[in-house]
């Protein structure tokens, strides 16, 4: 299969400051993991800039207002006290959203069958009218509401297996019967929400919350428990909320997934691409805080998306 991969240097200068796990040097660990000749045939390419109405999709416009007024000249600003803005914060958030969209409409158009955006800052637990957990800009809920306005696409599902429940993007989708959102994360843990419960008003959620200490095979009876509603809602479009967070070796959670776990969950997802969507899959990273987990553990997910 045909894979495009989305960076831009701007994530380069989204400087979090000295200890945050969220760093600059995630990307450089994933750009590494994927330099190998095995992605000799990844089709790469320089995001675009975003825009403010596509951000308008999802968030409040006095809200985008706020966060772009809120960069600083020099130095730091915190939006709460997990959420960093530096100088090149502004410029990185709308060039992470302009790569997803970019991305959509370029596996829409058929000019690849998928696509990996390894961008900054992440997006979803973002809300509607809040920065939340290093999070700016709902860059995936974006994209989705931006795919419902190409042809052909009247369903968008995102999955994700962030270990931190997307709460951003459950609430930008949670009155819409076009949207599906399904999560696999651990709970109890941030940001708290993502309980079997929350199902959104027409049953477009689907939560498989994990216990600490879960494992990959914990993992696969969770998607077995959401496939069959991600079967029922038969998208045209997947995109997928990549946390790699998961792994035994982040330090941020306590979930016991492996490379082979991440390679097994995306084989799952092309499958439904491929059954539902035409093969339409749009992946997004998230989270993913060691350094050398992130690396081969993004590498074992474009490997699966290319192959599968």
């Amino acid at each position: 299969m045909s894979t495009l991969f989305y960076t831009h240097p701007s994530s380069l200068e989204h400087d979090t400051g000295p200890g945050h796990p969220e760093r600059i040097d995630r990307i450089r660990a994933v750009e590494d993991g994927l330099s190998g000749p095995e992605f000799d045939a990844l089709i790469r390419r320089e995001a675009p800039r975003g825009s403010v109405w596509d951000i308008k999709r999802v968030h409040d416009d006095a809200y985008i207002q706020s966060v772009f007024a809120a960069v600083p000249e020099t130095g730091y600003e915190r939006l709460d006290p997990d959420t960093v803005l530096s100088p090149g914060s502004g410029e990185a958030a709308l060039y992470a959203v302009g790569g997803v969209c970019a991305a959509v409409d370029a596996v829409v158009a058929g000019e690849a069958d998928n696509a990996f955006c390894a961008l900054r800052p992440p997006g979803h637990h973002a809300e509607r009218d809040r920065a939340m957990g290093f999070c700016l800009f709902n860059n995936i809920a974006i994209a989705a509401f931006h795919a419902l306005q190409l042809d052909g696409i009247e369903r968008v599902a995102v999955v994700d297996f962030d270990v931190h429940h997307g709460n951003g993007t459950q609430h930008a989708f949670w009155d819409h019967e076009n949207l599906f959102y399904a999560s696999i994360h651990q709970s109890p843990c941030f940001p708290g929400t993502g309980t079997e419960r929350e199902r959104g008003k027409f049953n477009n959620i689907a939560n498989a919350p994990l216990p600490p200490g879960s494992t990959g095979d914990d993992m696969r009876d969770a998607f077995g428990f959401i496939r069959p509603a991600l079967r029922t809602f038969a998208p045209d479009l997947v995109l997928v909320s990549a946390g790699f967070d998961a792994h035994t070796d982040d330090p941020l959670a306590n979930l016991d997934f492996h490379e082979g776990d991440f390679a097994w969950i995306t084989n799952e997802l092309v499958i439904l691409a491929e059954t539902y969507a035409h093969g339409r899959l749009v992946s997004v990273l998230e989270g993913g805080y060691d350094l050398g987990a992130l690396a081969r553990s993004s590498a074992a997910h474009v490997a699966a998306l290319m192959s599968a």
